[in-house]
């Protein structure tokens, strides 16, 4: 239980008017017109109001004992973390030189009348490498590969697979020059079209070599519609397309590969051609993240003595990247200081500083005196008159930079052949810092837990410390171990729509939250980190509406509902193995403005990736390391 927190002085404004007006009675009894209106009362209740905030300030020492408490404890309140997201720069036409974004190019979204604009900067360096096709290699599922180079060149019609197309025949289209993190457009013309596929769903996958093997392409679009008929492919090359020498030629290879058909997707009955190919170099991708950098902070001259504190100019530090390091000058150059935790293992020359994120502060090592009078340094201490300096550091970030896929759209700094930027992606990670209030909650746990994972409690509490921008974490204690199901925020593309790949966490989260774990799990105890399952639910009804957009809030209902972040009975996301039942379903589209009465509800199991449906049932079963995904509800609304 929490200790009570006594009340030092409980007497309020009215208690201590009356009391005064006995005391005047007492001391002088001439006084006898106690009302409101008389001057002298005035004076008496002017007073009382004064002590009446006297008393308020004093019954807040408890509360400030806790947070000295809190201080001496070491405890420190998080700094926020930066919102992150991938952007693609495309250019206002293809260029014949690299075009070089430097780091620092800052990109904000749209804003309005009311919304202040949010402001990204990229982190690193991106150059826009031109291409241009240079070669074109055919290879069977069987790996003979065929230099169609010549016949490309001389106006043939080239088949792009075998004449009967199996999964693993691919075509290999070879760029001038590897181009990492770039947008690649191949304009294709053909005359046979591939006969027997979906144009919208073919069974093709776009890849490139990074080196060791072959990484999927994000496809911006396609307009060929699975090499079906003349038009463009706007791919997204990964980070690591490096040249490699393919059929006797170097260059950067890109592969289109036909794959197993899915149950129900047509396949290819006869091989597609390509007549006429192009490639060129239309834009790149890079990391933004919601944060400004200072550089060269200088923050004054060392007195020579331990324990000196210095404040930077703007907080909170985001330390969610690299190291902040702070420089004393030597008289010949700078020695770096590394920031630690504490001071606790620091010895008498270790250059150590320790970083309170939060407050913006530098503290220096200070000294101890021992029993015998001797004193203990717990670091160096800067020379006397030395400058001090931190080189850079990051500050800012917030829940604010979580913004939406395509929120931003406009191009802030100056860069040369840059036409539009956009976010493919919804921007992700923002953490705002924590409060006092936040920090008096999370103290018990972390003195319960203390750097150990024990129960299944202690697992969560340690993974949400590692990434603080989870949105869900759930431990499953099973035989000999731990399964810590891990959930990312994720900002819905329009109301709570989310797609299902946003719901899965990064590779970068996962190992931290693995490493943190690892760290503190017993000796023996087997870990698995992972996201959980996902059950995809698609819910088919029928309403009779009386008035109103019955149709928008009905599927807003479902979606805002069965919703794995925020749904639920309270609103905090579905229960882990909760099952969904016909009823709750029934009473949530019940209970939608306008609707006069349901007429039919079905509800269908899914599979998130494909979405294909299974039969129709009255309740759908979760496993205990899964939760619900809205797949494709369908409303159908009638007059009453």
């Amino acid at each position: 239980m929490v200790l009570p927190a006594p009340n030092l002085d409980d007497r309020r404004f009215q208690q201590l008017v009356d009391e005064a007006k006995r005391y005047v009675q007492q001391s002088c009894p001439e006084w006898t017109d106690h009302n409101v209106s008389d001057p002298g009362v005035t004076l008496i209740e002017t007073f009382a109001h004064m002590v009446d905030q006297l008393v308020y300030r004093l019954n807040r020492v408890p509360e400030k004992n806790h947070l000295a408490f809190l201080d001496l404890l070491g405890v420190r309140l998080f700094p926020p973390t930066a919102a992150r997201a991938d952007v693609t720069f495309w250019l206002s036409a293809p260029q014949p030189d690299t075009v070089l974004l430097p780091v620092g190019t800052e990109v904000a979204t749209g804003g309005g009348d009311a919304d202040e604009a949010v402001v990204f900067a990229t982190s690193a360096e991106l150059p826009i490498v031109p291409s241009s096709l240079t070669r074109l290699v055919t290879v069977s599922a069987r790996g003979d590969h065929v230099d169609r180079t010549r016949d490309l060149d001389s106006g043939r019609d080239v088949p792009c697979f075998q004449a009967r197309p199996e999964a693993g025949d691919a075509t290999l289209f070879g760029l001038s020059a590897p181009v990492p993190r770039c947008a690649v457009v191949l304009r294709l013309d053909s005359r046979v079209e591939g006969i027997g596929v979906d144009p919208r769903q073919p069974p093709l996958v776009w890849e490139a070599w990074d080196g060791h093997d072959w990484v999927a392409c994000a496809v911006d679009s396609d307009a060929t519609g699975g090499l079906n008929r003349p038009g463009e492919v706007v791919l997204h090359v990964p980070a690591g397309h490096a040249a490699s020498v393919v059929a006797g030629h170097r260059a950067g290879w890109l592969r289109c590969r036909v794959t197993s058909p899915l149950a129900d997707q047509p396949f290819y009955s006869e091989s597609p051609t390509v007549r006429e190919a192009e490639a060129f170099t239309i834009g790149g991708t890079t990391t933004v993240e919601h944060a400004e950098v200072e550089t060269d902070v200088v923050l004054g001259a060392s007195a020579g003595v331990p324990g000196q504190r210095f404040r930077l100019p703007t907080a909170p530090v985001l330390v969610d990247g690299p190291p902040v390091v702070v420089q004393v000058s030597n008289g010949a150059g700078w020695d770096d200081w590394t920031a630690v935790e504490d001071f606790g293992s620091s010895g008498p020359d270790d250059r150590h500083v320790v970083l309170d994120a939060a407050l913006g502060e530098i503290w220096f090592p200070p000294a101890v005196r021992e029993p015998d009078g001797t004193l203990r340094r717990c670091g160096a201490v800067p020379a006397k008159g030395g400058m001090i300096r931190v080189p850079r550091y990051r500050t800012g970030g917030g829940r604010a930079g979580n913004v939406a896929r395509g929120a931003i759209s406009v191009l802030r700094s100056s860069e040369p052949y840059v036409s539009t930027v956009e976010n493919r992606e919804a921007a992700s990670g923002g953490v705002d810092a924590e409060t006092v209030d936040e920090a008096k909650v999370r103290v018990p746990h972390q003195l319960r837990v203390w750097d150990r994972a024990v129960t299944a409690r202690d697992h969560e509490l340690i993974a949400h410390q590692a990434v603080p921008s989870l949105a869900r974490v759930r431990c499953l204690p099973e035989a000999g171990g731990a399964r810590v199901l891990v959930v990312p925020d994720a900002v819905a593309d329009s109301g709570d729509r989310l797609r299902f790949e946003q719901l899965l966490p990064s590779d970068e989260v996962l190992a931290a939250v693995a490493r943190r774990l690892d760290e503190r799990r017993l000796l023996g105890t087997r870990l698995v980190v992972e996201p959980p399952r996902y059950q995809g639910i698609t819910v088919v009804a029928r309403l009779v509406a009386s008035s109103g957009r019955v149709h928008a809030e009905a599927l807003d209902a479902l979606y805002r509902y069965l919703n794995p972040l925020r749904g639920g009975l309270d609103g905090t996301g579905w229960d882990f193995g909760r099952a969904v039942g016909y009823g709750e379903v029934f009473a949530v589209l019940q209970r939608v403005p306008g609707v006069a009465s349901v007429a039919e509800v079905r509800m269908f199991p899914a599979n998130p990736l494909t979405g294909e449906r299974g039969a129709a049932t009255e309740r759908v079963e979760l496993a205990p390391n899964a939760l619900v995904f809205s797949q494709q509800h369908q409303i159908a609304v009638g007059a009453r």
